[in-house]
């Protein structure tokens, strides 16, 4: 397993770059927005903004790796140990229902960003408490900090770009696009530091998490030195204040009107819902073969950041609808696969692990899909509701799946049982987006326009 891991590594980020120059020679697309050349000033606002958004996301992916090991070196059964995701998963969803209150109570996206670093610094300490109930508040810490992450920073820097700095705002794509693929870089590299921490320096599972909280005060100092608030004005309007009940029935009012957003939202909802149950599956099934756990971690963020690339270098020639349909049913066939490779007696923790990667490239092909369409298909003042009716089955389904881990049948151990209705959750979401593929697929408004002539200056953006 350590040589399979470490050529995979090698091999996926070899292919990224493979991908990234192919779609850096044709430009990254309409969709990406106008490149903003090479403006000092703009460049200069953009490094301000990643030293301290990259901190944030540092910290927060070095948690990724270890989780479920330290859990199960405090001695927690694999119940007990789903319970705690469960309470993550559901503060992080409710927390995001209740955003446009916290953010208008916060003041403004600094003092969110504060809050995140407090929240996060907290949920990082209680790891070094063996008891119970206070790892389930560490676990509710965390999914309020993964809830303030992105709209926290990203809505400091929006309200920045626009308001103080008066930027273009179709220059705003090119910041995002460059960050999501620093992103994929620092979760494979975070893969490798806490191996290094946690294994080769013999600290143990929770020195990753106790490495993030330095991170995170510097995040938070550099937040209180270097940063402004952004104008109020500006905040309140990205927070879309709109009652929950009127914005809930809006939504639903959307969702039973149009076809389209049904079965996209479906898709969605069944497809996320599985990816929050593969986070915890991933380290019971190859842990007990010996496997490393950073070193697979940060071969299943290059097999996503593979994905990405794909998707950018795919657009030129395909359109995001037949992309989505590709990554749902890439899910189906890992997940079918996987039922297979842990059949008990008959584990295969190789094929497990090629089936994991399998699911990782085909969730980097899926998101940017799923976010090009879902702009082009639910009118944007009726997302927030819309958004808010797919958390509820999200979390539902995700929970009883986490939760549904001991049940009684022959050949059914906890793991290779959700992996079945795993399956049957994707097989599902393939229906439903075979059925939104063939209402949409002359649909001109889902589909992306090609410009001539624009690869030239936009490939240095991608550089």
């Amino acid at each position: 397993m350590l040589l399979l891991a470490y050529l995979s590594v090698l091999l996926l980020l070899t292919l990224c770059l493979v991908f990234e120059f192919s779609a850096c020679r044709t430009g990254p697309g309409p969709e990406a927005g106008a490149a903003p050349g090479m403006n000092p000033a703009f460049r200069h606002f953009q490094l301000r903004f990643y030293r301290v958004y990259f901190l944030a996301l540092w910290a927060d992916w070095l948690q990724g790796p270890y989780l479920y090991k330290l859990y199960q070196h405090y001695g927690f059964l694999e119940s007990q140990i789903a319970v705690l995701y469960v309470c993550g998963l559901a503060s992080g969803v409710l927390c995001g229902l209740a955003w446009g209150w916290l953010g208008g109570r916060l003041g403004g996206p600094r003092r969110a960003c504060l809050l995140f670093c407090a929240c996060y610094s907290a949920c990082c300490l209680t790891k070094l408490s063996r008891d119970y109930f206070t790892l389930l508040l560490g676990r509710a810490l965390g999914g309020l900090s993964t809830s303030l992450l992105a709209p926290s920073f990203e809505g400091w820097y929006q309200g920045q770009h626009l308001e103080r700095h008066d930027f273009p705002r179709e220059w705003i794509p090119a910041t995002f696009r460059q960050a999501a693929t620093w992103n994929h870089g620092l979760a494979v590299a975070a893969g490798f530091a806490a191996t290094l921490l946690a294994e080769w320096l013999g600290l143990g599972p929770v020195a990753p998490f106790l490495a993030a909280v330095p991170c995170l005060l510097l995040c938070g100092a550099l937040v209180i030195r270097t940063w402004e608030e952004s104008p109020e004005q500006n905040w309140n309007q990205n927070l879309n204040r709109t009652p929950l009940s009127r914005s809930c029935a809006d939504g639903l009012s959307c969702l039973l009107s149009d076809r389209r957003v049904l079965l996209l939202s479906s898709v969605q909802a069944l497809f996320e819902s599985v990816v929050y149950i593969f986070v915890f599956l991933w380290t019971p099934v190859l842990d007990p073969h010996g496997a490393p756990l950073g070193i697979v971690f940060s071969c299943l963020m290059a097999s996503s950041m593979l994905g990405g690339s794909l998707y950018r270098a795919a657009t030129p020639r395909m359109q995001p609808l037949p992309l989505l349909c590709l990554a749902v049913l890439l899910a189906f066939l890992s997940l079918s696969l996987l039922c297979f490779s842990t059949l008990p007696g008959r584990e295969s923790p190789s094929q497990s692990f090629l089936a994991f990667l399998l699911f990782e490239g085909a969730c980097g092909l899926y998101f940017p899909a799923m976010g090009f369409l879902r702009g082009r298909v639910i009118p944007e003042s009726r997302r927030q509701g819309v958004l808010a009716w797919l958390r509820l089955p999200l979390l539902l389904l995700a929970c009883l799946g986490l939760l549904a881990l001991h049940g009684s049948g022959e050949g059914l151990t906890g793991p290779r049982r959700m992996f079945l209705g795993s399956s049957g959750l994707m097989l599902a979401a393939l229906l439903a987006v075979a059925g939104l593929f063939t209402l949409a697929r002359h649909d001109g408004g889902l589909r992306l326009e090609t410009e001539s002539g624009a690869g030239g200056e936009q490939a240095g953006d991608c550089l």
